[in-house]
């Protein structure tokens, strides 16, 4: 959905990492004359901060917010896509730095403003692969070669399809599909859907379309047809950044040939939840860093209480709050409601919406306050009860690879909720090339 937490414990004070959409000073090591792959080597992807520069094929575009990573990592950081800027929820090991901590810090100690800039400014950008033609500045002609040999002639090297696509992150994957046409003049995403089939097909594409693609492409899926797909556009809209969603409904428009993403999603809802959809696609949340004081925070304290305690809950008061404030606004507000009413203000708004305003709040609230908490019961959701829903199982593992420590921490705390490793819940719930291409994306 989503800006980038800092590290563990409260964020550093402004200064400490630069301000959204701008890199860390010196993002890159020396330049070096070395390719990736290493020839002979295919699949085997550098650390995006490892990329090798080369002068006039890095986007001009700086990336978005950074944050310092331990020695050895490296060295530009993606936020975890999708993902609002966090605090980070207390019991998180502060001696970890460059981990990523999410959720909201203990009651009564608001993180400190962070470094955002204003939604509209022509300076945010937004999150890695997100800003078209972005791609890492790296030699994979090996890596399309492999590929293109992995699927020529009779039969197909599974083996090699998910070496090399499961590994890759955005700025290779936009490489290695402008390598692979301009190279052996074919599309690599057609040849997949014609050499594979069923969810290892729907696994790879998801790979090949990258982030932004992969977003257009899951809500056209989620509209068409008769039926709204809720839940799919829950995880692709919901507690993204301003910067994200102008560029997904951007792409959507010249994926689909001029298609308005804002009027598919507007036919396609109705009463309160289509009027809360319809501001979340104006991408006009304030920034981080807009300060709210004591006195706005009463106040939308007590609105959600008297929104929410009457006979029918006031839908048009709940969204005004959810969607006008910042993430870092909200879990102010929450905590500030939690504390005042001695209740929890998730467990509210369960009780008194249902359907999908109901869903579509929580997982605002839940972006803002612990979203990892958020991609965890959503991968779980996925796989328990009678059958796995494969569709929302691919999207939101793939979506959650395209950063690594985004990952780790997905996995830790499905160990620590579910106590048992995420890795064996999919395998138990998949099987063959299907099974095998998640558990690399997992690994």
């Amino acid at each position: 959905q989503y800006g980038a937490p800092p590290t563990q414990g409260f964020p550093p004070q402004p200064g400490q990492y630069p301000p959204y959409g701008y890199p860390p000073q010196n993002p890159y090591p020396p330049q070096q004359r070395q390719q990736y792959p290493l020839p002979g080597h295919p699949g085997q992807y550098p650390p995006p901060g490892q990329y090798p520069p080369q002068y006039g094929q890095y986007p001009p575009q700086p990336y978005p917010q950074q944050y310092p990573q331990p020695q050895g990592q490296y060295q530009y950081q993606q936020p975890p896509y999708g993902y609002p800027p966090q605090a980070p929820p207390a019991g998180y090991n502060a001696q970890q730095p460059g981990a990523p901590g999410y959720g909201a810090p203990p009651p009564g100690q608001n993180p400190p403003m962070q470094p955002n800039l204003a939604p509209g400014n022509a300076m945010e950008h937004p999150s890695i692969g997100y800003t078209p033609g972005q791609m890492a500045p790296i030699d994979l002609a090996d890596d399309a070669d492999a590929l293109r040999a992995a699927m020529k002639g009779f039969g197909t090297n599974q083996k090699v399809l998910i070496k090399i696509l499961c590994k890759a992150d955005p700025l290779a994957i936009e490489r290695l599909k402008d390598t692979f046409s301009k190279r052996l003049g074919r599309d690599l995403k057609k040849d997949i859907i014609s050499e594979t089939s069923g969810n290892f097909e729907n696994v790879l594409v998801a790979l090949v379309h990258g982030p932004l693609k992969q977003d257009v492409y899951a809500l056209r899926k989620a509209l068409k047809g008769a039926g709204t797909d809720e839940a799919m556009l829950n995880d692709v809209l919901l507690g993204r950044s301003n910067a994200d969603i102008n560029a997904i409904k951007q792409a959507y428009k010249v994926e689909f040939k001029g298609r308005s993403l804002e009027t598919d999603v507007s036919d396609d809802l109705s009463g309160d939840v289509k009027a809360l959809f319809n501001i979340i696609l104006t991408a006009s949340r304030p920034a981080e860093n807009a300060p709210i004081g004591p006195d706005e925070i009463n106040l939308a304290v007590k609105d959600l209480y008297h929104a929410m305690n009457r006979l029918l809950p006031d839908a048009a008061t709940a969204t005004r709050i959810f969607t006008g404030h910042s993430y870092n606004q909200l879990r102010q507000i929450k905590q500030q409601y939690d504390v005042q009413y001695k209740t929890v203000l998730e467990t509210k708004v369960e009780s008194k919406f249902s359907g999908h305003m109901k869903t579509a709040l929580l997982a605002i609230l839940q972006s803002a306050t612990d979203p990892i908490k958020r991609d965890v019961e959503g991968l779980e959701a996925a796989m328990k009860g009678w059958g796995t829903k494969d569709v929302h199982l691919i999207e939101r593992l793939v979506r959650i690879h395209w950063d690594r420590n985004r990952m780790q921490q997905v996995k830790t705390k499905y160990r620590n909720v579910y106590h048992k490793e995420l890795v064996d819940r999919v395998k138990g719930e998949t099987s063959g090339d299907y099974k095998a291409a998640l558990v690399a994306i997992l690994e």
